[in-house]
């Protein structure tokens, strides 16, 4: 195969702007903000509600489990967030891992936040830590060289398998369940 010079010059993902026009111009407020709001957990993809925080999944997942911690409040920084948020994003964090090995049984895992536009957060003003899981081969052939990644569950079927999970690892780390 020939490869051009700058093979990253030509990156392909079309996938991308069914994220940007939902995000884009369709909404004054964040979709983060909406979804801690929302009645219907399920529609909403939220797995859990505490006090202060609260888990989502990802709904353009990197792999199948993404999931995202955020606190209620909109706000842009680790240094905004108050010990209580600190605290429970820190005992949703290892609910999450713990509910995501249970039931998925990864190799792995990628945490992080991205603060700020440059550092890549697609909502720079609310703050929110990223869970994947990760598997050996979960970046194959048809991601490496078709630019694909597959996702090999529906989310609505992640959502049903991870819920319960997460309840019960929150649970287990002393994390109330909003009221």
């Amino acid at each position: 195969m020939d490869w051009p010079k700058s093979w990253y010059s030509i990156l392909w993902a079309p996938w991308r702007m069914t994220y940007i026009s939902t995000i884009a111009g369709k909404s004054e407020e964040c979709f983060l903000c909406e979804a801690s709001r929302n009645p219907d957990e399920r529609s909403a993809l939220v797995l859990f509600k505490g006090k202060y925080s609260f888990i989502i999944l990802n709904k353009y997942p990197y792999n199948t489990g993404h999931l995202m911690i955020a606190p209620y409040r909109h706000v842009a920084s680790v240094e905004d967030l108050t010990e209580e948020e600190m605290r429970e994003i820190g005992l949703l964090l290892k609910a999450s891992v713990e509910a995501i090995r249970a039931v998925y049984r990864p190799e792995g895992f990628n945490i992080g936040i991205n603060i700020g536009d440059v550092a890549g957060a697609g909502v720079p003003g609310h703050i929110h830590v990223h869970v994947v899981p990760r598997w050996k081969g979960d970046a194959n052939y048809i991601t490496v060289v078709g630019g694909t990644k597959v996702i090999s569950q529906a989310l609505e079927d992640t959502y049903d398998k991870l819920r319960p999970e997460v309840q019960k690892a929150a649970r287990k780390y002393g994390v109330a369940a909003e009221d």
